[in-house]
C-alpha cells in the first residue's frame, strides 16, 4: 500500500490536478448554453482518500486488485443547477458531448426513507484534453461527474460533514433529525420545480396572446 500512495501522490501533483482544471473549462464550455447552472466544479481525490478506497475490503478480501486503474473518481466533476428539470436537460448534454460507461440515479432504498439523490456519471475523459504538455499515458481513462440540484448538493454536504464523523455514533435522534432535513430538502426541491413549471408556462400564454 505505501507503494500505491507514492504512485498516486506523484500522479495527483503531476497530472490529475492540472487535469482537473482543464476537464472543468471543458465543461463549462460544453455546458454553456445551460442557463439554469449555478457552479460546474472539478478536483483531483485527494492521497489520504485515495489511500481510504484503496484499503476497502469486502468479504476479507480487497475491493480493488489495481486501485491505479480500477477506483473511477481519481477526478471528479459536479454540475450544479437549480431545479429538477435541470438536471434532465444537463444530462441530455453529457450524453451528446462525452462518451459514457454508465450512468445511474442514486435515490434512498425505500420510498418511505429520504436522504441522498443525485445523476451519477462515469465518463471518458476527451482526447482534446492531452497534448505533450499534460499526455494520457499516466492519465486514468475516466473521471466521476455529478449533477445535483442546490438543495441535493447542500443536503449531501450538510449530511456528510455531520452524519460521517469517524468514531461518532449518531444517536437515533440525531439520525431523526438528519432524516428530517432531508425530506424538506426533497420537498423544497419539488416545489421550486413545480413553481418554476407553473410560471413558465404562465410567460408562454402570455406571450402567445399579446398582440403583434
Amino acid at each position: 500500500m505505501d507503494d500505491i500512495e507514492a504512485l498516486y501522490r506523484q500522479r495527483h501533483d503531476s497530472v490529475l490536478v492540472p487535469l482537473a482544471v482543464r476537464l472543468e473549462s471543458y465543461l463549462r464550455d460544453q455546458l454553456r448554453s445551460a442557463t439554469r447552472i449555478d457552479r460546474v466544479a472539478a478536483r483531483a481525490k485527494s492521497v489520504h482518500r485515495f489511500v481510504a478506497k484503496a484499503k476497502k475490503q469486502v468479504a476479507d478480501k480487497p475491493k480493488y486488485t489495481h486501485p491505479l486503474s480500477q477506483i473511477q473518481d481519481q477526478v471528479g466533476a459536479r454540475v450544479i443547477v437549480f431545479y429538477l428539470q435541470d438536471v434532465g436537460v444537463v444530462s441530455k448534454m453529457v450524453d451528446d458531448y462525452f462518451r459514457k460507461i454508465e450512468s445511474r440515479i442514486l435515490v434512498p432504498e425505500s420510498e418511505s426513507e429520504f436522504g441522498y439523490f443525485g445523476k451519477h456519471f462515469v465518463l471518458f475523459f476527451p482526447s482534446e484534453l492531452f497534448d505533450a504538455e499534460l499526455p494520457a499515458d499516466n492519465a486514468p481513462k475516466f473521471f466521476e461527474l455529478q449533477i445535483k440540484t442546490l438543495y441535493q448538493h447542500a443536503w449531501a454536504e450538510a449530511n456528510h460533514d455531520l452524519a460521517y464523523k469517524p468514531g461518532e455514533e449518531l444517536t437515533a435522534d440525531q439520525k431523526r433529525k438528519i432524516a428530517f432535513t432531508a425530506a424538506q430538502s426533497w420537498g423544497a426541491d419539488q416545489i421550486f420545480n413545480d413553481l418554476f413549471s407553473q410560471l413558465s408556462a404562465g410567460h408562454v400564454q402570455a406571450a402567445a396572446v399579446e398582440p403583434h
